[in-house]
């Protein structure tokens, strides 16, 4: 037995009453920045190791070079 839509509703209805809607919409806002800022900084965390990856296989080719 699972959550249903009437205790969905009901849940948020108290949740309604208990902050307000103004509060609420606040408490959204911040969230929605939130992830939209833990992403941004996971793209650039991507970015950041496939950046390294290539310089670090550009510098293991010039010591090839310079041994061979």
């Amino acid at each position: 037995m699972g959550i249903g839509i009437w205790e969905l509703v009901l849940l948020f209805l108290i949740v309604l009453l208990v902050f307000g809607t103004k509060r609420l919409r606040n408490i959204g806002g911040d969230l929605g920045s939130a992830i939209k800022s833990f992403r941004n900084a996971m793209n650039e965390g991507e970015e950041d190791r496939s950046g390294r990856a290539v310089e670090g296989d550009a510098v293991a080719e010039k010591k090839k070079d310079t041994t061979a």
